[in-house]
């Protein structure tokens, strides 16, 4: 089994279109660095220049946000669905 991980609408040109993508089960940052690997270009837009998450992205995983949980450390098990949302900023 792995982990499912939503593709945001904006960065699934990334991903060949898909909104899903199942990568090897680890840490969040394992996570991450297999679907950079499955897709290259991902971890432009989710790490900055350091090797931690933008401010602007906010990941969850089962519905549990990272920033609360243990980052990029944060375990993901089997069947855990990771979410990237990139954060929206606007106003008048």
């Amino acid at each position: 089994m792995a982990v499912t991980v939503r593709i945001p609408t904006t960065m699934r040109p990334i991903s060949g279109g898909a909104s899903t993508v199942e990568v090897a089960s680890g840490t969040l940052r394992e996570v991450l660095d297999g679907l950079n690997t499955a897709h290259s270009g991902f971890a432009e837009r989710l790490f900055d220049g350091a090797g931690e998450l933008h401010k602007f992205v906010n990941i969850f995983v089962s519905d549990d946000d990272v920033r609360y949980l243990q980052g990029l450390d944060t375990p993901v098990k089997d069947g855990d669905t990771v979410s990237i949302i990139p954060a929206v900023a606007g106003g008048c």
